[in-house]
């Protein structure tokens, strides 16, 4: 017999968090495969060739699934780096790197035929090309490329409002801007969740009275919602040229181009909480087993 399967897994507690990497845990048992759990890379220490976390040598380790985006600091992030050079990583760190990264994500989807909404890059100094987008655009989003949860989105709807900005963007002493052509929708998206290459489930989010963001953490709501074929298709599109093993894709519906487009590709999307369970978001167990199934097929010799 050959040495028995271990991998590593940190999973986020929170919202069901701890049921659902219960659940995982037992049914990789159930295929031989051992799982050490609550690996925070924060605690880790890298030395003399190996990634050492409470005494256990990580690099040895047949795989690590990191799924936890609210703690992520620098230092983990760099030692998830590291360990992807020599084992395999759900996500791995490229498309993790990758979704992380607004502009990155949307450079790539529009080279793969994939609609985002239309942006522009350009240098700190650069506020002639930012006054000829408003110009251009009427109204913009300014985004934070590498925020998630709706943190730091600021809509510009006039040069005034850019002028006000300004002082505030330099004080952050940024390299450079990102800003996307704000889409006229209809306050709702689709969150679609791929795991393997496979659908699991969509839902609906919609945008609270006071806010167009449709995020939770800023006050968006969650809703029961069918997705298309057509939504499917560009979800599984999106998950594949971002190289993500786990993705959630948000798409919504430009009403004045009238065809879908991808916002984002989140690379860590939660899973359904309990108080989303009883409304009838019944995904989690689908999700768990194509996991736990990708788990397995990346850990065979």
């Amino acid at each position: 017999m050959g040495k028995k399967r271990t991998i590593g897994m940190w999973l986020y507690s929170n919202g069901g968090g701890d049921a659902i990497g219960k659940k995982i845990i037992k049914k990789l048992k159930e295929r031989d495969i051992e799982t050490i759990d609550n690996i925070n890379l924060r605690n880790a220490t890298a030395k003399n060739g190996n990634i050492v976390h409470n005494g256990v040598k990580l690099n040895k380790l047949d795989l690590f699934f990191s799924y936890n985006a609210g703690e992520q600091t620098q230092y983990q992030v760099y030692l998830y780096q590291a360990l992807n050079h020599v084992i395999p990583m759900i996500n791995s760190y490229e498309s993790f790197s990758l979704t992380e990264d607004k502009f990155h994500t949307s450079f790539l989807l529009r080279q793969h035929g994939i609609m985002t909404p239309d942006y522009r890059l350009c240098h700190r100094d650069d506020t002639n090309e930012l006054r000829k987008t408003i110009k251009k655009w009427d109204k913009m989003v300014y985004k934070p490329t590498d925020g998630w949860g709706g943190v730091g989105l600021t809509k510009i709807e006039s040069e005034a409002n850019l002028d006000m900005l300004m002082p505030f963007l330099n004080q952050m002493d940024l390299r450079y801007f990102y800003v996307e052509r704000f889409v006229k929708y209809d306050n709702t998206d689709f969150r679609v969740d791929i795991v393997d290459g496979e659908f699991v489930g969509c839902y609906g989010r919609k945008a609270s009275n006071t806010d167009w963001r449709t995020n939770i953490t800023s006050g968006g709501s969650v809703f029961m919602r069918e997705a298309n074929d057509e939504i499917i298709n560009i979800a599984k599109k999106a998950a594949k040229v971002c190289g993500t093993d786990i993705a959630g894709v948000d798409i919504i519906y430009d009403l004045e181009k009238e065809e879908y487009i991808v916002l984002e590709v989140n690379g860590i999307p939660a899973f359904a909480t309990p108080e989303q369970e009883k409304m009838g978001l019944n995904f989690n167990d689908k999700k768990i087993d194509l996991i736990v199934e990708m788990i397995d097929r990346k850990t065979k010799k």
